[in-house]
């Protein structure tokens, strides 16, 4: 097997990260993740999106409607008009450069925590075309 050879980042300058997305890191000058470091020009980021948002009556309210309902006629069952929303899954971040690819998942809850991979991947897209 042989080793995966990556650049080191010169020991007198260290870039500060700017950003980063699961295990992937963006300075100004440099990408790294856990495969490798690679200079920033020239890479790719791809964002999959592979959450779901669902709404749907949690089961305290249908435990309460039943109860009720047994007890109140049917005012028990204006519980089952209870809603909450949901958000479960992932974002897939995949970035390429010279022969480095590294994919990382990012579990989500909400569809804020989505917005915000989204962003994260488009300033590393801007960090990116200063690089060039």
């Amino acid at each position: 097997m042989g080793a995966v050879v990556s650049e080191i980042v010169p020991a007198g300058t260290p870039d500060p990260i700017m950003t980063s997305i699961g295990d992937i890191a963006f300075s100004t000058h440099w990408l790294v993740t856990p495969v490798g470091t690679k200079p920033l020009r020239g890479t790719q980021i791809l964002v999959t999106d592979f959450s779901r948002t669902e709404r749907k009556t949690p089961a305290w309210a249908i435990v309460v409607a039943i109860l009720l309902a047994i007890f109140t006629a049917l005012i028990g069952l204006l519980f089952l008009l209870v809603k909450e929303t949901i958000t479960v899954g992932s974002v897939q971040v995949t970035v390429h450069n010279d022969g480095l690819s590294h994919a990382t998942q990012v579990f989500v809850r909400s569809p804020y925590e989505v917005g915000e991979i989204q962003q994260r991947a488009n300033y590393a897209r801007q960090l990116i075309a200063a690089a060039q």
